[in-house]
C-alpha cells in the first residue's frame, strides 16, 4: 500500500493539531508553514476531513482548524479513506472471463481487508505519541 501526498500531508496536520493540545483553532497557515506545506494544498487536503467530522472548520480572524473529536477517537483508516477514498481490493479483468478472475479479486478483497484494519487499529494520538517520542 502506498500512502498519497495528500494523505500524508493531511496526517501531518491531525498530528499537529493534536500535539497542539488546545481546543483553540490554528490557523491553516501555521500547520503549513510548520511542515513545509504549500497552503493551498494543504487546504485541499483538509476539506475532507471536515466533511467527513474529522475537523471543525472555524471561520473569522481567530479561525482555523481543530479536531472534532480527540485524537484517540480518529483512526488512520478515517482519514486515507476521507482523503483518498475507500480502500478496496481490485483485481483487472482477466481473459479468462471466469475463475480466473474470481479468484484474483477475492484475494485483492482479503488483502484490502487486512489493509483496513491495519488502518483501523491507529489512531492520530498514536501517531502524535510516535512521531515525537511522547
Amino acid at each position: 500500500m502506498k500512502l498519497t501526498h495528500a494523505t500524508a500531508y493531511a496526517v501531518q496536520a491531525l498530528v499537529f493539531l493534536a500535539r497542539s493540545g488546545d481546543s483553540r483553532p490554528v490557523a491553516s497557515h501555521d500547520v503549513a508553514a510548520a511542515h513545509g506545506i504549500p497552503e493551498r494544498f494543504l487546504l485541499k487536503c483538509l476539506k475532507p476531513l471536515v466533511s467527513a467530522g474529522v475537523l471543525r472548520g472555524v471561520k473569522g480572524p481567530n479561525g482555523g482548524y481543530r479536531l472534532a473529536r480527540p485524537a484517540g477517537q480518529v483512526t488512520l483508516l478515517e482519514v486515507v479513506e476521507a482523503v483518498d477514498g475507500p480502500v478496496r481490493g481490485l483485481a483487472p479483468e482477466v481473459g479468462d472471463g471466469g475463475a480466473l478472475g474470481r479468484k484474483l479479486q477475492a484475494v485483492c478483497e482479503r488483502v484490502a481487508g487486512v489493509v483496513r484494519e491495519g488502518l483501523g487499529r491507529v489512531t492520530v494520538k498514536d501517531l502524535a505519541g510516535r512521531a515525537g517520542g511522547k
